[in-house]
């Protein structure tokens, strides 16, 4: 490329094609850079200074450039990544600086050059895309140009709006008709530019009992324009979908078409499926939308333009509307918006052109022949194989469940009742596109949120595919990965209801409706000062299911368990993930439950020791105070004098017996140590309450993972084995004891734990003695 850039005769022109290729293969390869080198950036280059007074090189100034675009990705390995810009797309970014160097000439050579520019570009667009003997707009914003539409409409159908303005439009007033399924925000941007009320926009239902849910139903839009020209309102223009923005279904446009010519409405036509009028097979119903009276292109994403602007094609007669409705502009910066889609299309030619689209809408015939052969996944996507975008999801009726019967017994049945269903499955399909994008980026999968279906995945790659470089691998490995989270999908379903009756069996457990989890469930502790009816955040049941949270992800099970708050509420709680089909759901909650219990119990039983503990320091203090204070008047003044008193201590010698505490932390009192030193044994006292523990575990083979259920066959020998085993070990246990007791009288029973003060214990008094011989007392 650098020799034929010497060949261009403009200096300026071929050091800017230069620069513009060194600049690109510097920004690129920045990221390959970033990846390699995990060391952080200073922070001083995240912190603006001031203006360099010498200026500064342009490889500095990239250098820059570089470092803003990529310098989170270090911290932010998640970031969104810059697409891969090909060859065709430098074309696109040359226009961008082409065009800042055209306007520099002088306004002849601006103006044919603009002209030239503008109307090659118009004529190959209407010639790709079969509208003949239509105007070009282009523009950044894509629904700028419909509001460009808009306006052409009001001044074609209000003669006197220049003079008299809004007064025309208060006096029959303009009817703009949407569809249901239009893009979102669409009505409430075309009223902000033309400053209409929002009563001027009708949104047309889609057909609920016959054809497509998101297609327009033409008989009530026909009753709704025969109700508004009654009214005195004038039905102005019609925004008809050659596929909606949410599953890519087409309207009726050749029945459109006939009722607004019937009417005198400006019909406008946007969507993905008009980039299909380029193909040598093209739908009817999207074949028609080349009569209509304008339409929106984008052909940056079809084709894998970056900075490539959005096009309106329109049919008009009349320049002077056209430009006062800002459709057309004697400005040249207006017209050499067409310069970066000019470039791209000769880079292209035909064939890349049609062979990008002829690529996009395979991919996606090849996803739906693949879909048709998984189960549980269902297809929302028109019969005829006009539209390249597939939308499908994850959906399986519940064992024991009839269609038919739910349907009939519905309009009975709670609003709960029947959206817990829907909402379980709209947090599977959530979790499986995510999933998916993961997996396969290549993809350019989006999760969507449909009224009447759900959660949803769709796969447009006209608009993906090209910037992405989306392959028919990538649509096999797509498939194939769906195959193999159904397993799993099937699985947490059918075990959310299951795990919901055994939380609501479980004393203690509550059962936790979180429809946007979408793993087994969600259940909550209640410990014994849980306040119930209150939703504020509980100190002792985030501790509790805290310690739960980490016994239940020491057991190295394949499940997952998170803690986070309640839905609307902020209690702790445990959300379980998803699961594989060998969940014993009812070992899973036992152990919740004895573990959450066992938690509960030894915290209980150590504040109450530590409170214990407490006030017994306390009691022990005073005590030891005491008994100096006793002490001092008992062996007098002069014998706390140091040199006195060892003098009259030689001479009368003072009998004192050493009196010591013990603290008993079973009964929580101060006792007498006396009868430790006299009988050399320490005191009996109550016997200490057993240490809390849960239920004897289920026994498991080696290298069985917890909750794993087990085959039948295996569990009963399992069984069978582990409880004669226990009983075997159980009365090898008591003969020991038997055989080691028998020449001993029966002994006193387990003594508590004691610490004596101030004189600490020997360790060989912590266990109950034999008394001596009142012969060797």
């Amino acid at each position: 490329m650098d020799a034929s850039l010497e060949q261009i005769a403009d200096p300026t022109l071929a050091e800017m094609g230069k620069n513009l290729k060194e600049a690109m293969k510097m920004l690129e390869n920045s990221q390959r850079r970033v990846e390699e080198e995990n060391g952080k950036k200073p922070a001083s280059e995240d912190i603006p200074g001031p203006l360099q007074g010498s200026g500064q090189d342009m490889v500095s100034i990239l250098q820059l450039v570089q470092n803003l675009m990529h310098g989170d990705e270090g911290e932010e390995p998640m970031s969104t990544r810059v697409q891969s810009i090909g060859e065709q797309g430098h074309m696109a970014l040359l226009g961008h600086s082409l065009g800042a160097y055209i306007s520099t000439l002088d306004k002849e050579k601006l103006r044919k050059l603009t002209t030239r520019i503008l109307s090659d570009t118009t004529l190959w667009l209407c010639r790709i895309f079969r509208y003949e003997n239509g105007c070009a707009y282009f523009h950044e914003e894509e629904r700028e140009g419909l509001a460009k539409i808009c306006r052409l409409a009001i001044h074609s159908r209000y003669e006197d709006f220049v003079v008299d303005g809004f007064n025309v439009l208060y006096n029959k007033k303009p009817v703009i008709y949407l569809s249901a399924a239009a893009r979102p925000g669409l009505g409430q941007y075309l009223c902000n530019q033309l400053g209409l009320p929002f009563p001027c926009l009708c949104r047309v239902p889609c057909n609920t009992m016959f054809g497509s849910q998101h297609q327009m139903d033409v008989a009530f839009l026909e009753k709704l324009i025969k109700d508004d020209i009654e009214r005195g309102r004038l039905p102005l223009l019609l925004v008809a979908n050659a596929g909606t923005a949410a599953v890519g279904h087409t309207d009726k446009i050749g029945r459109l078409r006939e009722l607004c010519e019937q009417y005198g409405i400006w019909l406008h036509v946007e969507g993905v499926n008009l980039a299909t009028l380029a193909l040598g097979y093209v739908s009817s119903s999207v074949l028609a939308a080349t009569k209509c009276d304008s339409m929106t292109l984008t052909p940056g994403p079809w084709l894998g333009l970056p900075a490539v602007p959005a096009v309106t094609l329109y049919k008009h007669d009349d320049p002077a509307l056209t430009l006062v409705a800002g459709l057309t502009s004697n400005k040249p910066a207006d017209k050499l918006r067409a310069l970066p889609l000019w470039l791209s299309l000769q880079y292209l030619g035909l064939d890349g052109i049609v062979e990008r689209i002829k690529h996009a809408c395979q991919l996606s015939q090849r996803l739906q022949e693949g879909l048709k052969k998984v189960d549980y996944i269902k297809i929302l996507v028109e019969d005829e194989l006009s539209s390249p975008v597939i939308v499908f999801r994850f959906f399986q009726e519940l064992p024991g469940s009839d269609p038919g019967l739910k349907a009939a017994l519905a309009p009975n049945m709670a609003p709960s009742a029947v959206g817990r269903e829907r909402h379980s499955c709209d947090a599977l399909n959530r979790w499986l596109g995510e999933q998916l994008k993961q997996l396969v980026p290549a993809s350019g999968l989006t999760v969507m949120d449909l009224e009447a279906e759900g959660m949803c995945v769709r796969f447009s790659p006209l608009m993906t595919a090209a910037a992405l470089g989306t392959r028919a691998e990538d649509v096999d490995q797509l498939v194939t990965c769906i195959e193999s989270k159904l397993p799993v999908l099937t699985c947490t379903l059918q075990l959310r209801e299951e795990f919901k009756q055994e939380v609501e069996a479980a004393a203690g457990l509550l059962h936790v409706d979180d429809p946007n989890w979408p793993g087994i469930g969600v259940v909550r502790y209640e410990h014994a000062n849980d306040d119930k009816s209150s939703l504020k955040s509980d100190p002792e049941g985030d501790k509790i299911h805290a310690g739960l949270l980490k016994k239940l992800n020491e057991l190295e099970s394949d499940l997952t368990f998170k803690m986070g708050p309640e839905y609307r509420s902020m209690k702790s709680c445990i959300y379980i993930g998803m699961a594989s089909d060998d969940v014993d759901v009812s070992e899973l909650v036992e152990t919740i439950a004895v573990t959450a219990r066992e938690i509960e119990e030894n915290s209980r039983l150590l504040e109450n020791m530590t409170e214990v503990v407490r006030k017994g320091i306390q009691e022990a203090q005073v005590q030891l105070q005491k008994a100096n204070e006793e002490r001092l008047l008992e062996e007098g003044v002069l014998r706390q004098i140091p040199v006195v008193g060892s003098v009259l201590n030689w001479f009368s010698p003072v009998q004192t017996s050493q009196k010591g505490r013990t603290f008993n932390l079973t009964a929580g009192s101060l006792e007498s140590t006396e009868h430790t030193y006299v009988y050399k044994v320490q005191g009996t006292g109550v016997t200490p309450p057993p240490t809390p523990s849960g239920a004897r575990s289920k026994p498991r083979p080696p290298g069985h993972k917890p909750f794993k259920r087990s085959l039948r066959g295996s569990d009963t020998v399992s069984e069978t084995s582990s409880v004669s085993h226990i009983e075997d070990l159980e009365k090898g246990e008591h003969l020991a004891s038997g055989s080691e007791h028998s020449g001993l009288e029966a002994s006193s029973p387990e003594q508590p734990l004691e610490a004596t003060v101030p004189q600490a214990s020997h360790p060989e008094d912590d266990h109950p003695q034999v008394e001596e011989p009142e012969s060797l007392r």
